[in-house]
């Protein structure tokens, strides 16, 4: 409710009492990017004595939204939360939050559209990771920078030999997106970032086609989402053994590069070992880029034929391969030189075969890819990550749900009532816990990558909304975005230049080795681990706070491809559907 303002002068010394003129107070934690006008909007607070919060305007002139604060919460976490809820304020403007005893909130913004910038800078940030290309200022700005690994002269691994390829045969294999804050380029994560930015331009087509981000593409025929995931889909094809249709479980040096520029790195890149997982990716993810580049063929033609083709000659590749695992421990016991590099070893290739054979039978429509394998052999609905991928058909599904074959058709009503029930208890645990978040409603939730998997969580509940239409699904998913942007345990906004506190020491070589104080903008850091791997200093360990914001903190603040998708998916998924859910209704 609105009341009448506090007199200037004296809100003005209140303000500067609680140090808002110094820095913002870490014991208000909410989103900093901002809020729909007609969405929930809310700040959790540590250590308030007080019972009301006022809202004020950020230039300190008025005080436009005063409430009560709600009693004591969190019990599956490290903190106890009070909540100041405000969505009842909708109207545009830009806002500090105002706690008596606490001080002021980090400023956000309410408007409708409040989080197209971040989606841009999300999408943004894989041109940051393009290998093999010079980042011209005219689209990098500040973070220009030449050309790095042309991988032209790629060297075949001897784990990778062949007939008719020997050990040492140079082979080319340009393009592709950096995998994380190295230089390495892994089929396996490729597989679920690129299916995740093309389910978004399935899911959102108006949406995706509209979203504009200045790359080089920019302004052609082809949407600029589907551009970047061309980027990494042609380097992909160059990974396939044209000889009998494997695929190359990833592109490395040997062990990671140091902190130096892409243009400055020296070591040889290899190619390794084909494997079973690498080659069912591959297929998954060309069999559904066939599908959405069929609608391109005049500017890109015959890619969607060649899409398909190289998929199916994957597919049965690990039909005959089914159990080639990678084990880099075991590689390296039979091989020189030794690989370090990171693994993306997956000891269970169930889930890549339902994946792989479900793209392949919705993009055919051919009945013998459906029952190729057991679709479901369990009635639940994993959340997917890149060693669990099975979820990722399970939305394809239920995007074709309305034309599928017969051979699955008959399952459509199991397929919808596992995604329900898996949203269903992901938001179950909202209540649970201090900052009225999905995530965090399990310790489990919280590993390596943990803010992939609250942008994941987020993606399940989207779909789930556009299963039932109830609109609980998708405030939950809002709930979880705002996770993301500073409504968490630690109090920072997780994604590079997006909020008041945010990333500036992100485990990324490129960030590191620039010379620029800021980090390259628009990338999700990992999030709180309590696994800490990298045995880092980190001042809390409470596994929702386990997180330090140090160059030298890879377990917990480096960046990745498999992160940073289901921001982009989420975020434009919010957006696309901001009017739908009546999140932007502003006040009259």
């Amino acid at each position: 409710m609105k009341e009448p303002a506090l007199p200037l002068l004296l809100l003005r010394v209140l303000l500067a009492s609680q140090g808002f003129h110094t820095r913002p107070t870490d014991a208000i934690r909410l989103n900093q990017v901002g809020f729909y006008p007609g969405a929930p909007k809310a700040a959790f607070l540590l250590g308030a004595a007080g019972d009301r919060f006022s809202v004020v305007t950020a230039d300190l002139k008025d005080t436009v939204f005063t409430g009560l604060i709600g009693s004591p919460r969190g019990t599956q976490s490290s903190d106890t939360t009070r909540a100041a809820d405000f969505s009842a304020l909708r109207t545009p403007g830009r806002y500090v939050l105002l706690v008596p005893g606490l001080g002021a909130s980090h400023p956000f913004t309410i408007r409708p559209g409040v989080h197209q910038e971040l989606v841009r800078a999300a999408l943004k940030a894989f041109y940051f990771q393009r290998a093999s290309l010079p980042l011209e200022s005219r689209y990098a700005g500040t973070w220009s920078r030449p050309a790095g690994h042309p991988d032209t002269r790629v060297l075949v691994h001897p784990s990778a030999a062949s007939a008719g390829r020997p050990a040492g045969t140079v082979i080319s294999s340009p393009g592709g997106w950096y995998d994380a804050g190295d230089y390495n380029k892994y089929i396996v994560n490729s597989g679920i970032t690129v299916a995740t930015l093309l389910s978004l331009y399935e899911d959102f087509p108006e949406y995706a086609r509209a979203l504009e981000v200045d790359i080089p593409e920019s302004g052609d025929a082809v949407p600029d989402l589907v551009q970047e995931a061309l980027w990494n889909l042609r380097w992909m094809l160059t990974m396939q053994d044209p000889a009998d249709g494997g695929v190359h479980h990833k592109l490395t040096e040997p062990r990671f590069e140091g902190f130096v520029s892409p243009a400055e790195a020296r070591s040889p890149r290899y190619v390794v070992q084909k494997s079973t997982a690498a080659a069912l990716d591959f297929a998954a993810v060309m069999a559904q880029a066939s599908r959405v580049l069929r609608a391109f063929a005049r500017p890109l033609p015959a890619l969607h034929d060649s899409a398909l083709t190289a998929a199916i000659r994957a597919w049965n590749w690990a039909r005959r391969h089914p159990d080639v695992l990678y084990d880099q421990t075991r590689l390296n016991q039979q091989f020189e030189p030794h690989i370090e590099t990171g693994t993306y070893g997956d000891r269970d290739v169930r889930d890549e075969f339902i994946w792989a054979a479900t793209e392949l039978g919705v993009t055919t429509r051919q009945d013998s890819f459906f029952t190729a394998v057991p679709l479901f052999p369990d009635s639940s609905a994993p959340l997917p990550s890149w060693q669990q991928v099975r979820t990722l058909g399970y939305y394809t599904l239920a995007r074709f749900r309305a034309e599928l074959t017969p051979a699955v058709a008959g399952e459509r009503v199991r397929l919808e009532r596992s995604l329900i029930r898996a949203a269903d208890e992901l938001v179950a645990r909202a209540s649970q816990t201090a900052y009225g978040t999905v995530m965090g409603g399990r310790g489990a939730d919280f590993v390596w990558g943990s803010n992939s998997v609250a942008a994941n969580q987020g993606i399940a509940l989207v779909v789930a909304y556009r299963l039932t239409g109830d609109r609980s699904y998708l405030r939950n998913a809002l709930g979880n975005l705002d996770y993301l942007l500073g409504r968490n345990a630690t109090g920072f906004s997780f994604v590079t230049g997006f909020g008041g506190r945010t990333p500036l020491h992100p485990h990324h070589r490129p960030s590191a080795a620039d010379g620029i104080d800021a980090p390259v903008p628009g990338l999700l850091v990992g999030g709180p681990n309590p696994g800490r791997q990298d045995g880092c200093v980190y001042p809390v360990t409470a596994p929702d706070k386990a997180y330090v914001d140090d160059v030298c903190a890879y377990a917990s603040n480096e960046v990745a491809i498999n992160w940073n998708a289901p921001l982009v998916y989420l975020g434009a998924a919010l957006e696309a559907l901001q009017y739908e859910a009546g999140f932007s209704q502003a006040a009259r």
